[in-house]
């Protein structure tokens, strides 16, 4: 029902449980995936815990995109007002990560 409503994309948790980094990310996500897009042609973007390059390139093989909020959360609350180049250079390390 949601994918059949769902407007934009759609946010598929990678895992239950409460926000925030994890060590490791389960792949089960991708059958969540699919069931979406047998409902409808919508982007989905996998979120909740990601915050190594290689689980966002792990994840983004199998997604339309890679939602990182916790991990950046705490590069700001670390660097305060200056925190700029290190969520800068963060995002770089996502990218590059993701396109090789």
């Amino acid at each position: 029902m949601i994918a059949r409503e769902a407007q934009g994309f759609v946010y598929c948790v990678s895992s239950l449980g409460v926000t925030g980094i994890r060590d490791e990310i389960s792949l089960d996500v991708g059958k969540m995936i699919e069931l979406v897009k047998e409902e409808k042609d919508i982007p989905c973007a996998i979120g909740f815990g990601i915050s190594t390059p290689e689980q966002a390139k792990s994840l983004s093989a199998i997604s339309d995109g890679v939602i990182v909020g916790s991990a950046i959360v705490k590069i700001i609350a670390e660097h305060g007002k200056d925190c700029v180049p290190f969520v800068e250079e963060y995002v770089r390390k996502m990218i590059s990560k993701m396109r090789e």
